[in-house]
């Protein structure tokens, strides 16, 4: 939730000590779902049919399905069905990544946003996950190029978790979209201890950070970045 790598480390020990955890099996059928490499997606079968085996409740039934209709390429029918299960479950925070990630592959912000929104009312500062739920807030936002709501979640998401790395990165599109350079290479940099180690978006972020360089006109410094932090390996 928080785009920190060890995800995989956890799942395959909750698998190990209960085989019959239906929703690890979901879990790992998500995680390769939303890769961006077919060959990787068609390994949720596998996962799915785990699932399937250990005996679903009506819940889990629901994720199922979504899964399933992702698996037969209906991603609307998919997003369709993750929007039926956040209805009866709005804190079910699992089903809203994955439709959040559905709809930003798919290109669709405004449902992006108005499908966040409509389960905060669910969430308080005081239960677990709250911080990556404004998280998804502030991206869907700022994709809507609300820009000035986008920088309040993502700032109050930080307020509760520095450590939510989707937030950092929401902050990064806020400034580039605002003409912020300098603001955004001393925001990434000041706080470069929360997103810049064990997280899936620390080359992306640096990425930004060369942005912003060249939003500056210093070719050479943008290069730097890239050098040092991008193509590093």
């Amino acid at each position: 939730q928080r785009w920190r790598i060890g995800a995989d480390l956890l799942l395959d020990r909750a698998l190990l000590e209960a085989p019959g955890f239906t929703m690890a099996h979901v879990l790992g059928a998500y995680l390769t779902l939303l890769s961006r490499d077919p060959a990787r997606v068609r390994l949720a079968r596998t996962a799915h049919a785990n699932a399937r085996a250990s005996g679903a409740n009506p819940r889990e039934q629901m994720h199922l399905a979504a899964i399933r209709t992702a698996l037969d390429d209906d991603y609307e029918g998919a997003k369709t069905r993750l929007a039926a299960l956040l209805d009866a479950f709005p804190r079910d925070v699992l089903a809203l990544q994955v439709a959040h990630a559905f709809d930003h592959a798919t290109g669709e912000t405004e449902r992006m946003a108005a499908r966040v929104a409509s389960v905060l009312p669910a969430w308080s500062p005081s239960m677990p996950g709250h911080a990556s739920v404004l998280a998804m807030h502030a991206f869907s936002l700022a994709e809507c190029d609300d820009t000035a709501r986008a920088e309040r979640a993502a700032r109050e998401a930080l307020d509760l978790d520095p450590f939510d790395a989707r937030a950092h990165h929401a902050l990064a599109h806020v400034c580039e979209m605002t003409g912020r350079a300098e603001a955004g290479i001393r925001g990434l940099l000041d706080t470069r201890a929360y997103w810049a180690i064990g997280t899936t978006v620390a080359t992306h972020c640096w990425w930004h950070i060369a942005l912003f360089h060249l939003a500056r006109d210093d070719a050479a410094g943008a290069v730097s970045i890239y050098d040092e932090h991008v193509r590093a390996a």
